[in-house]
């Protein structure tokens, strides 16, 4: 086993600096020096569950829209794509029309103003996120159904409370 691999070792195991220099036969700053090697190879974050993984998606995404935005970007396409680009863009309005919202042929906000949920923000909302639930490309289902359950459950407590 090597020094290095010895003091990983110790460092694993709690032991201070001096400890391990003095078990390993080494200088104190030979150790210092692994924990440093080992604090720089180590990635600054892990996200393990699925709502730190769409936090750091979302951090990403903040990133890139920032990058775009501090400079004026183009559109580059070759020229014999542009109508298939241009055609792609057109369907897929993520504005207007986001194509989780009209999965079934139905378009969520009509269903909504037709049976008036867009007086009650509560009801819309989990209306909204149920109907939507797995179908947002990205989005874990669970969690839209827990936003619907938090909103249900707001305005249950409003009426109970009215």
């Amino acid at each position: 086993m090597t020094k290095s691999a010895k003091i990983r070792k110790l460092m694993a195991k709690g032991l201070s600096v001096a400890e391990i220099a003095k078990r390993v036969k080494v200088h104190a700053n030979y150790v210092h020096t692994i924990k440093w090697l080992d604090k720089k190879k180590k990635p600054k974050a892990q996200f393990k569950s699925p709502r730190s993984r769409l936090l750091q998606d979302i951090f990403q995404m903040k990133k890139a829209v920032d990058a775009v935005e501090s400079k004026p970007t183009k559109l580059l396409v070759q020229p014999q794509y542009k109508d298939m680009a241009m055609k792609i863009l057109a369907d897929n309005d993520l504005v207007n029309k986001p194509p989780h919202y009209t999965k079934g042929g139905i378009d969520f906000l009509d269903y909504a103003e037709a049976k008036g949920l867009t007086e009650n923000a509560y009801l819309f909302n989990v209306v909204k996120y149920v109907s939507r639930a797995g179908k947002k490309v990205g989005a874990d289902p669970v969690q839209d159904l827990e936003k619907a359950e938090f909103y249900l459950k707001r305005e249950i407590a409003r009426r109970k409370s009215a």
